[in-house]
């Protein structure tokens, strides 16, 4: 995968190259590294006809200053030629539904696969539908099958790969192909892989959500979005965050850029470290199935294989049968895994979740308790430890009655 240079004269950069360089005008930025932070609203012109004409490289601070200029080319180039552009929001939900709304109107179907982010479907089932947007929820190993699902008015296919609980991998090529042929759009949440490991707009997808409070970001301590689209989407992307008035902080924006020149080491780190506890989950008696795309095992692999370049540190297990209570154990009892929504950042975490409850187009039953876990930079050695100890808790519990 590499990324071209500015010039388009010199040779094309390697990915982590790209990352550290992109974006970057060191004598814009007076010989600093880094852009400053620029806090601000109003923009001066220099004379009436200027003004008149809106003439300036920047005419107002919620449509962009020096900062989101930098983020913006840098998110480009991850991207690659496919992306017209990139805009910010201020969290990956409102990334989603800026697109959205930018894409559908009243009156309008949409496909939204049934493994889909659940503030995702909130959207949909909430604002979209008193707006008239009727949504459809489907098999997201549908494949090509999709096309049975078309109306005369659908719109756009929501994609997510993998879904961030559940883990099936979808065909992005394959929906794409029956999307377009039916003069819809294709919406991919890639959130779990960034375009680092899957370069999504390169595989038919018309727009990129991430929400970059995760890798992106990667310290933790930002909500941010990014909405990345190809040549045809672009202009009802820029149209819409317009209107809608969607601008992120300039202290946000500062830190997704510092995240982003360290997103090639820190990807890898989660990815190593993540199908190694994998793998050794796999291995643990109170493991019935560990759903990670990346494992020879899972169904969803070939397709990972053939789309992706690597994994991040997001998967779920399936344990054995048992009462909530020793479910409850294994969570109280370790403490490298902290309990928190989210994931991406440097920590490791592990919530319980159960997709049963909201799923419309497949069942969910995966057969026991579910965990979902984000492996962060930690040893693994010492994840591993922790994990026993949740895991003794767990066991002297596991025959206990509901």
């Amino acid at each position: 995968m590499n990324f071209s240079q500015d010039d388009g004269q010199s040779p094309p950069l390697r990915p982590e190259t790209a990352l550290v360089t992109s974006g970057r005008d060191t004598k814009a930025q007076k010989g600093f590294v880094n852009p400053p932070v620029v806090h601000g609203s109003t923009v001066l012109y220099p004379t009436a006809d200027d003004l008149h004409a809106h003439r300036g490289e920047f005419q107002y601070g919620r449509h962009g200053t020096p900062t989101t200029r930098a983020l913006q080319d840098a998110l480009m180039a991850l991207e690659g030629p496919n992306c017209a552009g990139v805009g910010l929001a201020p969290s990956g939900l409102a990334a989603i539904s800026t697109t959205l709304l930018a894409v559908l109107k009243a009156g309008d179907h949409l496909l939204v696969c049934d493994n889909s982010y659940r503030p995702t479907r909130n959207f949909c089932n909430g604002l979209l539908a008193r707006y008239g947007v009727e949504t459809t929820y489907y098999d997201p190993l549908i494949g090509a099958g999709i096309a049975g699902l078309f109306q005369p008015n659908t719109r756009a296919v929501i994609v997510e790969a993998p879904g961030s609980q559940s883990f099936e991998m979808p065909d992005i090529p394959a929906i794409s192909a029956v999307a377009h042929d039916k003069g819809a759009l294709v919406i991919d949440d890639n959130t779990w892989a960034t375009p680092l490991f899957h370069r999504s707009l390169d595989q038919g997808v018309d727009i990129s959500m991430q929400a970059a409070t995760k890798y992106i970001g990667g310290h933790s301590d930002i909500m941010f979005g990014t909405i990345s689209a190809n040549a045809k989407a672009w202009p009802l992307i820029v149209e819409t965050i317009r209107l809608l008035g969607v601008c992120a902080g300039p202290d946000d924006v500062f830190l997704a850029l510092r995240g982003l020149r360290t997103l090639s080491v820190r990807l890898e780190q989660h990815y190593r470290s993540a199908l190694d506890m994998a793998r050794w989950l796999a291995a643990r008696p109170e493991v019935m199935r560990v759903l990670h795309p990346g494992l020879e095992s899972d169904p969803g692999h070939a397709i990972w294989k053939r789309d992706f370049t690597g994994a991040s540190g997001l998967f779920s297990i399936v344990l054995k049968p048992a009462p909530q209570q020793a479910v409850d154990a294994l969570l109280d009892t370790v403490k490298l895994f902290g309990m928190g929504y989210s994931w991406g950042g440097f920590e490791s975490l592990i919530i319980p979740f159960n997709c049963s409850d909201y799923r419309t187009a497949t069942k969910w039953a995966p057969g026991g308790p579910t965990l979902r876990l984000h492996i962060g930079l930690e040893h693994v050695d010492d994840l591993k430890a922790d994990l026993e100890r949740g895991f003794a808790a767990f066991n002297a519990l596991a025959g206990s009655s509901p």
